[in-house]
């Protein structure tokens, strides 16, 4: 298969999609290249899967051109994203930077809130866990009139994302909201799936889509027998309750909307401890 060409998605950021679609990762991965049209060199943020990864690098730096790859970001651990990490860094000796040591390459794990100089761009990156523990984002305030804002699987391009629990929780990933929502009209540059206009308008429906899973989730509990929601663990019970609470989604995802009903559970038990 040819390599999809690259997609100019902002005045600062170009993607690349990785040839890895499925019904988790929709299209595939994109990897962006961040940049000042001007600088000589550019950031890579997702190197993308081990499968493929030759390829998909090559497609990458024929979209970087003559740009040096300054820097490698990753948002989070998850494989679709780290995949080729080793093989980028080898190729291009840029340092790798993630939210944890075993993501980073010859440079520190990244700090929450800091302020990352390159490619002729300052880059923020803001620690958004929920997805993962160790879920970045990328925001590039310069990035036109309002904005841009790489959300890794945090905020998706399409559909809503999974809470990998128990890595991933549901306090954290709607605290991460805030932050995101925060940003205000910044365009939203997904790991998966297509751009969108304004993070918070765009993160302010998955914060409702998330209140309304957790009614589905209180009302499913409340229906189960006094002794079959006692005697299961909660990954037990998500299993039990994942066809009342989605009836209708592919069964393809079905292991992916069980986490996030055991990350939806776990919440409630903590809200019910705290009450």
């Amino acid at each position: 298969m040819s390599s999809p060409s690259p997609q100019a998605d902002s005045t600062l950021t170009t993607s690349v999609l990785a040839d890895n679609p499925s019904g988790m990762t929709l299209e595939g991965t994109n990897t962006y290249l961040i940049g000042d049209p001007d600088a000589e060199t550019v950031v890579v943020v997702d190197p993308g899967p081990a499968e493929g990864a030759e390829q998909h690098l090559e497609a990458v730096l024929e979209a970087a051109g003559d740009r040096r790859v300054e820097l490698i970001l990753v948002t989070h651990h998850h494989g679709d994203h780290t995949g080729a990490v080793d093989l980028f860094a080898a190729r291009t000796g840029a340092p790798v930077r993630g939210g944890s040591p075993d993501w980073s390459r010859g440079a520190a794990p990244l700090v929450p809130g800091e302020r990352i100089p390159a490619a002729g761009v300052v880059i923020t990156a803001w620690h958004t866990p929920g997805h993962t523990s160790d879920s970045f984002s990328f925001a590039l305030p310069d990035d036109g009139a309002a904005g841009s804002v790489l959300t890794g699987d945090t905020v998706l391009g399409r559909g809503t994302t999974v809470i990998d629990h128990p890595d991933g929780t549901l306090a954290d990933y709607l605290r991460s909201l805030e932050t995101l929502i925060a940003l205000g009209d910044a365009t939203v540059l997904p790991a998966h799936g297509p751009v969108l206009p304004s993070m918070a308008q765009v993160g302010t429906i998955y914060r409702n889509h998330r209140q309304q899973r957790l009614d589905q989730a209180r009302q499913a509990l409340a229906g189960l027998e006094e002794g079959q929601r006692n005697a299961a663990s909660i990954d037990e019970l998500a299993r039990l309750l994942s066809h009342t609470v989605y009836p209708d989604i592919d069964e393809r995802v079905r292991p992916a909307a069980v986490k996030s009903l055991s990350a939806q559970l776990a919440f409630l038990e903590n809200e019910s401890d705290e009450g």
